[in-house]
């Protein structure tokens, strides 16, 4: 994604540029097709300043499927979800250098 200096943006797919551009990233380009919605673009875009160029990472826990079928098999139950902010890990990381010196 490009954002220029005026707000407009210009979302590229992989197949859209040229290898020294992305290197071995269109290895990946079938398995990552269509996983974005366009909500999901326009959220990106308005994340980005403007004269910004970002890009964009998907991921998969691919350890967090089997982890759970396994903890239900064995009647656990799930009680609460959510994600630890990384600035709250990078404070915590900070604290105990800090601890530590």
């Amino acid at each position: 994604m490009k954002k220029d200096m005026d707000g407009s943006l210009e979302a590229y797919e992989l197949s859209d540029l040229d290898d020294s551009e992305i290197g071995e990233l269109r290895s990946y380009e079938t398995e990552l097709a269509m996983l974005l919605s366009e909500d999901d673009v326009d959220a990106v875009a308005a994340a980005i300043d403007p004269g910004s160029t970002a890009a964009v990472l998907v991921w998969e826990n691919t350890w967090a499927a089997p982890f759970a079928s396994a903890t239900r098999r064995a009647g656990g139950q799930l009680v609460a979800s959510g994600r630890i902010p990384v600035q709250a890990l990078l404070a915590a990381i900070e604290s105990d250098e800090e601890v530590g010196a």
